[in-house]
């Protein structure tokens, strides 16, 4: 597995990297903790460095970098390389790398995952670094809707204790959640966890004069009946597809605006994390995961993993 780490120093991100320890990530991996510098343009050099230039024919587009950009550098190479330090320890079995780049914190996270093609990228929920202002909640954002591979916005646990993992994933039947499901059943979840499978249905409701209806009123109940229904069927098929020896299983069928209702069970069972498909069609067209992944991802109090399907991939590399 390929996994690409953001990183800036800040306790967002601190929390990320405590987060992958309850994230079923396998034992080996190869990994790249990402700094960025925010520095939009290299600064000017000196009147010495012009002359050590000439005098020794530089040229800029050999890609030599000046002595004070070299600099501007520096602190982003040194959290990077603290970051892979401190990952080292808590999984002696990857292969970690470091790497810093100046620019747009979120541009160049999404350049380096089209370029390496990793299979995952983790960023923290926000932050602000001593490297420039990393703000995790514009670049998570940006990252979680441009990047072309499952992203996860980690946060860390509420609580501090040593209490196994506890996974919900958000199911709609369409190929985005199901992909979201085969994450789930393929990661290395330590003894203990827990997955919660949320078929949520936004029910339909008649117009305050159709409500005085019976034969409007009869209808409503009806669809409303049939996808919830629907909704069973569909969570008691998945709940059978991760049937094991590993995680127990449980399911339940929820009624109202999904993006509240997964954030809201979420806190309440005290979940680890989310996961959600990119995008998907449920029973009805407002099941739309690509609102609904981005909403809660900006307000669950716990980590959210957005996972992207190979057709989802493939789709994205289509974009302008």
């Amino acid at each position: 597995m390929k996994i690409l780490i953001g990183y800036d120093g800040s306790h967002c991100a601190e929390a990320a990297l405590d987060d992958l320890l309850q994230a079923g990530l396998p034992a080996e991996a190869e990994v790249v903790v990402l700094s960025v510098a925010e520095v939009w343009f290299p600064p000017p050099p000196s009147s010495y460095e012009l002359n050590l230039m000439v005098s020794e024919d530089d040229n800029p587009a050999t890609g030599t970098i000046s002595p004070a950009f070299d600099s501007a550098l520096s602190p982003a190479g040194a959290l990077a390389s603290q970051a892979c330090q401190r990952l080292s320890k808590q999984f002696d079995r990857w292969t970690v790398r470091a790497e810093s780049h100046f620019g747009s914190p979120a541009s160049e996270i999404i350049r380096k995952a089209d370029e390496w093609g990793p299979d995952l990228v983790v960023v923290g929920s926000h932050g602000h670094s001593a490297i420039g202002r990393f703000a995790l909640g514009s670049v998570s954002q940006k990252v979680l809707t441009e990047a072309r591979c499952s992203v996860r916005v980690a946060r860390g646990r509420v609580e501090e204790t040593a209490s196994p993992a506890r996974i919900i994933v958000g199911v709609d039947g369409s190929d985005g959640s199901d992909a979201a499901i085969d994450a789930v059943k393929h990661r290395s979840w330590p003894p203990g966890t827990e997955i919660f499978l949320i078929a949520v249905e936004d029910p339909i409701l008649a117009t305050n004069v159709g409500s005085l209806i019976a034969q409007v009123e009869n209808v409503v109940e009806q669809f409303n009946e049939e996808q919830r229904d629907w909704a069973q069927g569909i969570v008691a098929r998945r709940e059978k597809s991760l049937a094991s020896d590993g995680p127990r299983v449980k399911t339940a069928v929820k009624s109202g605006d999904p993006r509240r209702v997964l954030c809201e069970e979420a806190a309440r069972w005290g979940a680890d994390c989310i996961f959600l498909g990119a995008r998907g069609l449920g029973s009805l067209d407002r099941f739309l995961l690509g609102s609904v992944s981005s909403a809660v991802a900006a307000r669950a109090h716990c980590s959210v993993e957005v996972v992207r399907s190979a057709g989802d991939k493939s789709n994205h590399a289509l974009r302008p």
